[in-house]
């Protein structure tokens, strides 16, 4: 049981979004008044029961769509209302025996987040829960947009898997992480209260 983070260049193997994205990350640099830094995008890989399994968020008219590439959720791109279309559309994936085209240009070996059996099945669970938001949108008041790493932090931190130093490889940049951990920490705010009333409620009978 193993669960691995890679961190692929945006835009790796093409040459498009590559060029745009770069663009992108100058114009945010400039606002924010900092240098320009390489951008990636993570994507979670599986390992339950010796099979493998491909966790990530993609636009929805990439690929061939006779294949089955475990969709479990899709939501809009850019606005709400764009959504209705496929080319304004993502997919959240959960993949078995997923391929990824550009693994090939991964920063350095996968990261092992988690060996633990409970742990990657967790993963493999919370795909089914994470929210449909608007790709590109700002999350609360992080500034940061909720996008493919979004859905990796979140996940990690819904399954109960440390973040904290879990950051890109060479000084790269991964838009959107924050955003997940944001929009983790406050889904979990009413667990840990409905924990804590759950508590005092099966205490208070035995205290008299």
């Amino acid at each position: 049981m193993v669960v691995r983070l890679l961190w692929i260049p945006v835009g790796a193997g093409g040459h498009v979004v590559r060029h745009t994205s770069r663009w992108w990350e100058r114009l945010a640099a400039a606002r924010a008044h900092r240098a320009a830094r390489p951008l990636v995008h993570g994507v979670l890989e599986v390992v339950v029961d010796g099979s493998p399994w491909v966790l990530e968020m993609a636009p929805a008219w990439g690929g061939t769509r006779a294949v089955d590439r475990g969709v479990v959720r899709t939501g809009p791109v850019g606005l709400a209302v764009l959504g209705r279309s496929r080319w304004f559309r993502y997919e959240v994936r959960r993949w078995r025996d997923g391929v990824l085209p550009d693994r090939e240009w991964a920063l350095g070996d996968p990261v092992v987040v988690s060996r633990d059996d409970t742990t990657a099945r967790a993963v493999l669970r919370h795909v089914d829960e994470v929210p449909a938001l608007t790709w590109g949108r700002a999350v609360g008041t992080t500034g940061d947009m909720w996008n493919s790493n979004s859905l990796v932090s979140w996940l990690l931190v819904v399954s109960g898997v440390p973040t904290a130093e879990l950051r890109p490889p060479g000084g790269a940049r991964a838009p959107g992480w924050d955003a997940g951990l944001a929009v983790a920490d406050r889904s979990a705010r009413p667990v840990r209260r409905t924990a804590r009333a759950s508590t005092v409620r099966a205490i208070a009978p035995r205290a008299r």
